[in-house]
Parts: structure tokens; C-alpha cells; sequence
């Protein structure tokens, strides 16, 4: 019987370390991979900006932050 897996039409990209060490091999990445995110650090700002708690957000308006 053949594998089924044989029939994917895509494959992980290849992988570095172990376990919970384990990461996809930035070296194997392109740009089909879906790897590009020019808005990542906006949106990083943006939902750190959300999660802070209502007291850390009073802390940082009395520091002046927000």
C-alpha cells in the first residue's frame, strides 16, 4: 500500500532541534512559505498595548506613557 502522506501537495519547510527546541530552518524559508510580515511589529505594539492590565495601564499613565 503507498502512503498516503505521498500525496500531499505541500511539505513543512525542514526543521532545527528538538522537542520543544525544535524551529523551522530559517535558511529554508522563502517567500512561498509565507514568511513575510511587514506589519508584525505594528501588530505586536498594538495587542501589547491591548493586554496590558487596568493597573499597569494607570501605572503607565501616571509615568506619562500612554
Amino acid at each position: 500500500m503507498s502512503d498516503p502522506l505521498d500525496k500531499a501537495t505541500s511539505k513543512a519547510p525542514a526543521t532545527l532541534g528538538e522537542g520543544c527546541l525544535s524551529r523551522y530552518d530559517p535558511d529554508d524559508l522563502s517567500s512561498e512559505d509565507g514568511t513575510e510580515f511587514p506589519g508584525a511589529a505594528e501588530l505586536w505594539e498594538q495587542l501589547q498595548d491591548t493586554s496590558d492590565s487596568p493597573e499597569e495601564q494607570a501605572s503607565a499613565a501616571a509615568q506619562g506613557r500612554h
